[in-house]
């Protein structure tokens, strides 16, 4: 008698038989079976009959499941709408995830203004969620939402790790956001994992890996995409630091062209979309690294617009780093004095984040390079201000 065996028949059968330590050759002895008839029959190559299988089953005691396995008809129907229930089954409600991908919009926009460390744990909290979510019903293009989401909290906390100088749990979640962008299929994430590793690095010294790790994100970003266009500056950033000031001046020239057309985004502060407004800032950064004479120009311009009243302005962060900019475009000018100052104001301002503190820490060492006797001034703000460790002139990284 024929049979419509379930494919799981033949692994069944093998659990069975291997459970009671039985070879296929003693198994065929005591079933009167062939052992090549078994083990077509274990492999999948051929279905059984309802005779064997029942014969099988009392032998091996396994409780009916093979006989089972073999006597129920296969129902394809059944199956195939199972698939379908499953796919659009869901505990999550469009409300929600609207809500969540708000909240990922809210806490990147809040990053440019919010200390590190009160950001990170609502980072962290949004993530955890957006994880137990996963683990529920969801449904195929629920769970893309969810991984996108969650790819931009993971590359967000990682940022806000290397800003807290917590760089093992930084780069523990920089591979967690790529895994996400990688399921989700999200060029821009896995784009914006490189250009963050870019600026670690960057920070740290390792200049051409930095060079390397921008130039990575700029081939994986979308074309327009403000990840591309973040890559290309931090390109510009590392030639500066090699010292390279042609390459550097290409690098911002393709910034320029990206830049030249584009919008002003919805919410200027998200930090992962490209302000126009951000590029004469990294153009500053940029010049006064590489030393080149117009950088004192460029930098005053962007402080003025930044911070017109010397109260911070609306993102007082970005005004420290602009005078900290400023400040070494000024040493190189020989003009000392006025660095001293500058540097000393954003230190003071406490909004210098501490993976920023080598900036601090390089016009530190500049202007006690000059011999200016306000430079001693600095030092002991420096010293009181830096997080977790005392400052000194050898922290510059390079």
């Amino acid at each position: 008698m024929a049979s419509s065996a379930d494919p799981r028949f033949g692994a069944a059968l093998r659990e069975f038989r291997e459970r009671r330590g039985l070879s296929l050759r003693s198994l065929g002895q005591l079933a009167h079976r062939s052992k090549s008839h078994l083990h077509e029959l274990e492999a999948g190559l051929k279905a059984p009959t309802v005779d064997t299988a029942r014969h099988s089953d009392r032998i091996l005691d396994a409780g009916g499941v093979l006989a089972r396995l073999v006597d129920a008809p296969i129902d394809h129907a059944a199956e195939a709408g199972e698939l379908r229930a499953r796919v659009a089954a869901s505990d999550v409600s469009g409300e929600v995830l609207e809500r969540i991908e708000q909240g990922v919009d809210d806490l990147a926009s809040s990053y440019p203004t919010m200390a590190p460390a009160d950001l990170l744990p609502l980072v962290r909290r949004h993530l955890a969620y957006v994880v137990r979510l996963l683990d529920g019903r969801v449904t195929l293009a629920q769970q893309r939402r969810l991984l996108v989401a969650g790819g931009w909290l993971a590359v967000l906390r990682a940022t806000v790790h290397i800003d807290l100088r917590q760089r093992g749990a930084a780069a523990a979640h920089l591979r967690a956001a790529r895994e996400l962008a990688e399921h989700a299929e999200h060029a821009e994430i896995q784009a914006w994992c490189l250009e963050t590793r870019a600026w670690d690095v960057l920070t740290q010294g390792d200049y051409r890996t930095a060079l390397d790790l921008s130039h990575q994100a700029q081939r994986v970003a979308p074309k327009g995409s403000s990840a591309r266009i973040q890559a290309t500056a931090q390109e510009a950033r590392a030639w500066a630091r090699i010292g390279d000031v042609a390459a550097t001046r290409r690098a911002l020239e393709r910034v320029e062209r990206l830049t030249a057309n584009l919008p002003v985004p919805e919410r200027a502060e998200h930090h992962y979309r490209y302000d126009p407004a951000k590029a004469a800032a990294y153009m500053a950064t940029t010049l006064a690294w590489a030393g080149d004479p117009a950088a004192e120009q460029v930098a005053r311009a962007v402080l003025t617009d930044l911070d017109p009243h010397g109260d911070g302005g609306a993102r007082p962060r970005r005004s420290a780093s602009a005078r900290l900019d400023l400040g070494l475009a000024l040493v190189a000018a020989d003009q000392p004095d006025e660095a001293v100052a500058l540097g000393a104001q954003a230190v003071a301002s406490g909004r210098v984040v501490p993976s920023n503190w080598w900036r601090a820490a390089e016009l530190l060492a500049k202007v006690e390079q000059s011999g200016v006797p306000e430079a001693a001034m600095l030092r002991d703000l420096c010293v009181e201000y830096a997080p977790a460790r005392r400052l000194t002139a050898d922290s510059t990284p390079g």
